[in-house]
């Protein structure tokens, strides 16, 4: 199937809600930096989530809950330069929302208001949907994240399947739904089965985004890192990883590495040269 491209220079919340109406899936990935972006765009993804993995991931922290707002938004703010036409979403790191409901709405502002962003994401548990409310309530869209939630874990045994059973895929149901009822745009669920990503999706009305929840989400997010194999940490099972950018850095680098020790670089074509007698610019 042709994938949709919806008229107009940016995706918007509505076209999410459209392509759930319509059976159809969309595509987010993590971007943390400009170029990413701006290849993420050209190649057809619906939405990026600047999300704070990149603690994890860019930073070599054993946990996210290190990374400051601070960074989260100047590399949001790089992000919508380099994809000013996707759906843009803003993590909201641990130092907001361990900050209590101001800091956590005073954040969100921020990366609208900054950073451009469309929505925001939050890690969500009972009891959150008077957050949702309050953001809501800011002209802010949410997006709760349920499932497995990174921010609370602080070592690496600790990334494990959540809803395996029928009592907590009920619970997470029962949140689900909370969430939508105080005004969540969208929710997302991380490492959870396909049955409790079914049991989610009928039971709300927005759509929902997919981390390893199997083929019932409306949509799907992976880390961009993880997909390129372009990291050191090895990604979940979930994850396809569709390239070895890896290795294709490590035998550039080796290659540039013998070629200076070598004396092959810099070579004739990369040298300046003198200005001729005629005031004539070298190349």
């Amino acid at each position: 199937m042709t994938p949709f491209v919806p008229p107009g220079p940016h995706y918007d919340l509505a076209f999410f809600c459209r392509l759930k109406s319509e059976g159809r899936r969309f595509a987010m990935l993590t971007a943390y930096d400009y170029p990413t972006a701006a290849v993420a765009q050209a190649a057809g993804v619906h939405a990026l989530l600047v999300g704070d993995s990149l603690g994890t991931v860019l930073l070599g922290h054993p946990n996210t809950r290190a990374v400051p707002l601070s960074l989260m938004l100047v590399l949001a703010e790089a992000v919508r330069r380099g994809a000013p036409h996707v759906y843009l979403v803003g993590d909201m790191p641990y130092e907001a929302m361990s900050g209590g409901a101001e800091a956590t709405v005073t954040a969100a502002k921020r990366f609208r208001a900054e950073a451009g962003c469309d929505a925001v994401k939050f890690e969500a548990a009972s009891g959150d949907e008077r957050l949702v409310t309050r953001l809501g309530g800011a002209e802010i869209e949410v997006i709760a994240h349920l499932g497995l939630r990174p921010q609370q874990i602080t070592s690496p045994d600790g990334y494990r399947a959540q809803a395996r059973d029928q009592q907590s895929i009920a619970s997470l149901v029962a949140d689900a739904r909370r969430m939508a009822d105080a005004g969540a745009a969208m929710l997302l669920l991380e490492a959870v089965p396909n049955e409790a990503a079914q049991a989610v999706v009928a039971a709300v009305g927005v759509p929902v985004i997919g981390c390893g929840a199997g083929p019932a989400c409306d949509g799907h997010v992976l880390v961009t890192h993880d997909m390129l194999g372009w990291g050191t940490i090895r990604p979940p099972r979930f994850v396809p990883v569709l390239a070895r950018v890896a290795t294709v850095y490590e035998d550039a680098i080796r290659r540039y590495v013998q070629d200076v020790t070598s004396r092959r670089y810099p070579g004739p074509e990369h040298v300046y040269h003198m200005r001729t007698p005629a005031g004539e610019a070298g190349q």
